[in-house]
C-alpha cells in the first residue's frame, strides 16, 4: 500500500496527440453560441492538459472573422481569425488549423479560453482549461483522524476528514471548519478556480507565532458536482503545513508547478 503522502505523476501525454471528445462541447460569447459540437478533438499543444479543436463548420456562421494572417505555430500551419457576435469582438483569438497540422486537426479551429464568456461540456461548465481525459479525481469520506500544524501549533484537529485524490497532485484533506483554530487563521482575498472542482470560496493566510503565511488553506461552498462532499470543508497545502494522519506524521510533498496545473487543491 502507498504511503499516504505520496502521489502517482499525471500522466504525460505526448505533445502533438490528438483524440476525439466524447462529449458535447460549446461556448457562448455575449449571450450567443460561438459553438456547439459533437465533433471536437483534444490536442496537446503542451504536456498536461489539452485544449479543445471544433469543426470549422460548427461555429455558428459569421462569427469567425479570418483576419488574413498566416502563423507557423509549434505544431503545424494556422490561419488567425478573430471572433465577433453584433458588436462584441474578440480579435486573434482563433486559429483555424491547415493541412500542416498533425493528422485530424486540419479544418478545426482553437479559440483562446479566455475569448468566450462560458464553456460547457455537455450541461456543465467548464473552468480554467479543458478536463483531461486522463485525470481522475474522487473525493472519498473517511474516519481517519487528522491534525494540521504549523510551526508547531495546532491550526486543525478533526477526527474525521473527506479526502481527495487527484491525478498528479497530493492526497488533500478536507476538515470541518468547526475543528479548525480560527484565532491563527486570516481571511484572505485570494480566488483560484480548478477545472475538475470550480471555484474557491474562501482563502485563509496563517498567523503563528513564529511567522506569517499568505493563503495556506482554501474552501470551497459550491463544488462541482463530483466533488460535493468537500462542500464548506477547509483544507491546508500540504506542502506549507505538517500533517498527521491517524497521528502518523506526512513527509511534505514537493511544490507542484505552477505551470502544469492550477494552484487550488
Amino acid at each position: 500500500m502507498p504511503d499516504d503522502a505520496q502521489y502517482f505523476p499525471q500522466m504525460i501525454v505526448p505533445v502533438g496527440h490528438v483524440e476525439p471528445v466524447a462529449r458535447r462541447i460549446r461556448a457562448f460569447l455575449a449571450g450567443s453560441v460561438l459553438f456547439d459540437t459533437v465533433r471536437a478533438r483534444y490536442v496537446w499543444e503542451w504536456p498536461g492538459y489539452p485544449q479543445y479543436c471544433v469543426p470549422a463548420e460548427d461555429f455558428t456562421e459569421g462569427v469567425l472573422v479570418d483576419e488574413d494572417h498566416t502563423q507557423k505555430l509549434s505544431l503545424g500551419v494556422a490561419r488567425r481569425h478573430g471572433l465577433r457576435i453584433g458588436e462584441v469582438a474578440r480579435p486573434g483569438s482563433a486559429r483555424l488549423w491547415t493541412e500542416e497540422a498533425p493528422p485530424g486537426l486540419a479544418g478545426t479551429v482553437r479559440i483562446d479560453w479566455g475569448a468566450p464568456d462560458a464553456w460547457f461540456e455537455e450541461d456543465e461548465q467548464v473552468f480554467v482549461h479543458p478536463r483531461s481525459p486522463y485525470t481522475r479525481v474522487d473525493a472519498l469520506r473517511s474516519g481517519r483522524a487528522v491534525r494540521v500544524e504549523l510551526d508547531g501549533e495546532i491550526l486543525a484537529e478533526a477526527p474525521s476528514t473527506v479526502m481527495v485524490f487527484e491525478t498528479g497532485l497530493p492526497t488533500r484533506y478536507y476538515l470541518d471548519l468547526v475543528h479548525t483554530d480560527l484565532t491563527k487563521l486570516v481571511p484572505s482575498d485570494t480566488a483560484t478556480s480548478c477545472p475538475y472542482k470550480g471555484t474557491t470560496s474562501a482563502y485563509w493566510s496563517v498567523s503563528t507565532d513564529a511567522g506569517n503565511y499568505p493563503d495556506v488553506a482554501w474552501s470551497y461552498d459550491f463544488p462541482t458536482r463530483q466533488l460535493s462532499p468537500i462542500a464548506g470543508l477547509v483544507a491546508f497545502y500540504n506542502e506549507q503545513t505538517d500533517i498527521f494522519l491517524d497521528g502518523r506524521a506526512l513527509p511534505r510533498p514537493a511544490p507542484v508547478s505552477r505551470t502544469t496545473r492550477p494552484r487550488s487543491g
